[in-house]
C-alpha cells in the first residue's frame, strides 16, 4: 500500500472482512508514528512489524500491537530509498537499499554491504541496478530482484562476504514476479 502510507493486516482467523491499520496513520511523514511510501514488510517470530519505509529512507519496527516505531539504527551506513526487508534465521537483518544498488545486513559487528558493494548501477554479476526485494532459500542462498535488468541475482553467502553463483536474465516482468514469488514459498 505504497500511497495509502499506512500499513494494514486482516487476520487469518476469521471469515469477516476487517482490517486494521498496524502501522502509520494514512497521511505521508517522517514521525514515530507515520510513514512515507513504504514498500517492504517483515515480521518476525515475536510479531514485532519491520518496514521499509522507502521515501523516508528508513527502516521503521513496531513492536507488536504498537502504532509508534523506532528506527532501527544502521551506524555508519546510510539508505537510499530501502524497498526489501527481511530478519534471516539466526535474527540478522537484511535491507535492499534500491538507490544505493545493494543489498546490506546486519552482524555481530553492525552493518555492511553484503552484495553489489561498487555503489553503482549495472548489469554486470557484481552489480545490480534497482534491486527491489530478496528472500532465502533454505540452503542459505539470497535472492535478490533485480528490477531494471529484468533478473533475479543469487548470492550465495560466506562469512565475509558474498560469492555470484548465478543469475536469471531476459524474462519479462509478469514472469519475473511469478518466478519471484515462487521462490518465496
Amino acid at each position: 500500500m505504497y500511497h495509502s502510507n499506512k500499513v494494514i493486516a486482516k487476520s487469518l482467523n476469521t471469515h469477516l472482512n476487517i482490517w486494521n491499520t498496524v502501522a502509520g496513520t494514512g497521511t505521508a511523514g517522517s514521525t514515530p508514528s507515520t510513514l512515507s511510501g513504504q514498500c517492504g514488510i517483515f515480521v518476525d517470530n515475536n510479531l514485532n512489524l519491520y518496514v521499509a519505509d522507502t521515501l523516508n529512507s528508513r527502516i521503521q519496527k513496531f513492536a507488536s500491537g504498537q502504532l509508534n516505531g523506532t528506527t532501527v539504527p544502521t551506524g555508519n551506513i546510510t539508505l537510499n530509498s530501502p524497498t526489501g526487508i527481511m530478519l534471516d534465521f539466526d535474527g540478522y537483518l537484511f535491507i535492499v537499499d534500491q538507490y544505493n544498488y545493494r543489498v546490506i545486513g546486519s552482524g555481530p559487528y553492525g552493518y555492511r554491504c553484503i552484495a553489489a558493494c561498487s555503489g553503482t548501477a549495472g548489469s554486470s554479476s557484481s552489480q545490480l541496478y534497482h534491486p527491489y526485494s530478496l528472500s532465502f532459500d533454505s540452503y542459505g542462498n539470497m535472492f535478490v530482484s533485480d528490477i531494471s535488468n529484468n533478473r533475479i541475482q543469487k548470492f550465495f553467502l560466506v562469512t565475509n562476504g558474498c560469492n555470484v553463483t548465478t543469475s536469471m536474465t531476459t524474462m519479462s516482468s509478469g514472469i519475473f514476479l511469478l518466478i519471484f514469488v515462487l521462490l518465496r514459498i
